[in-house]
């Protein structure tokens, strides 16, 4: 298969679905922008987009500019192209059959088009796992892997596609969901990194008091060794008594930042040592010798502690790291 297939939307929510088919076009909006048909390089794209919306991240000024660059420069005539009607659920299949055009009237807002000649379409049922994993990226305008691309041509071909019926599927939605969530994780562990030092000790604070302690936190200044005490009353009157130390740096904490630690403990106080930027092998001795229960935090574990009690959090406490619950079949 020598030509390329790609996927274009059709606007958020597949909006402009029907006049992509009843115009037989396809296009992409930007519409601040003019014809980009003398813009043969990113970069001039990209300066458009900055230009267009200078409030935008660069991050998405770079994808918008490569995206619109794609449709303009790389796709060609005899590509394949999707398009995916939600409602229906299938992805319409057409043919590229004309060069970039700038037709500001044809699609309200998506002025840059390619004619097309629609050949037919393929149910997302049909399909298999890794074929819907591929096929459901969020960009606008994406090539499609050429593995999937031959299995769009086996399905209008009549050709059955192994995996596409429940038949060896389940293991690959289960390595999709591991893969779902090991992104998650680290997308919020980027996010905690990101708070600053009080921030930390306050989010420190929020998880201890949805375990069900009241807390009291150091204000800004000498802490004599401690960040949070947690206990049962809120004053540390009540056993346990918690004695919390929030460091967060990117450097990892050795056995004398322990020792000092300890240093300042009485005998029926309990210990827990938060460091983002984790331990030393010493530090771990260290804590295995000390004379009251301590527990060492890194990220990974505040982390999982936040996602155990975050429906306990309380509202300021969220709003540090909000989260959105994501539903997955069984």
């Amino acid at each position: 298969m020598t030509n390329k297939t790609w996927v274009v939307r059709a606007g958020r929510g597949a909006a402009r679905i029907d006049e992509f088919l009843e115009n037989d076009l396809i296009g992409v909006g930007w519409d601040l922008l003019p014809d980009l048909s003398a813009h043969s390089s990113r970069q001039q794209i990209l300066e458009l987009v900055k230009e267009a919306w200078p409030d935008w991240k660069p991050g998405k000024q770079t994808a918008s500019a490569g995206q619109l660059y794609r449709f303009a420069h790389e796709i060609s005539e005899g590509d394949r192209v999707l398009t995916y009607d939600p409602k229906r659920r299938v992805y319409p299949v057409a043919s590229v059959i004309s060069g970039y055009q700038y037709q500001s009237r044809k699609i309200e807002g998506f002025p840059h088009i390619r004619a097309v000649k629609w050949i037919g379409e393929v149910s997302r049922d049909l399909l298999s796992t890794s074929a819907k994993n591929s096929l459901g990226a969020i960009s606008t305008l994406f090539m499609v892997p050429n593995h999937v691309a031959k299995e769009i041509e086996a399905i209008l071909a009549g050709k059955k596609v192994p995996g596409a019926d429940g038949e060896s599927s389940d293991e690959s939605e289960e390595d999709l969901l591991e893969d779902v969530e090991d992104k998650a994780l680290e997308f919020i562990k980027d996010r905690v990194s990101q708070l600053d030092w009080e921030q930390m000790q306050e989010l420190v604070a929020g998880i201890l008091r949805a375990m069900g302690y009241k807390t009291r936190v150091s204000a800004v200044g000498p802490d004599r060794g401690k960040d949070i005490v947690a206990s049962p009353d809120g004053f540390g009157f009540e056993s346990p008594r918690i004695a919390v130390e929030v460091k967060h740096r990117s450097g990892a904490m050795g056995s004398s930042d322990i020792r000092s630690f300890l240093g300042g403990r009485h005998s029926d106080d309990k210990g827990l040592y938060v460091s983002t930027g984790g331990f030393s092998k010493d530090a771990y001795y260290e804590t295995e010798r000390a004379n009251i229960p301590l527990t060492l935090m890194t990220l990974d574990e505040l982390v999982q502690a936040l996602l155990e009690h975050y429906e306990q959090l309380d509202m300021d406490t969220k709003q540090m790291v909000p989260l959105k619950r994501l539903y997955w079949p069984i």
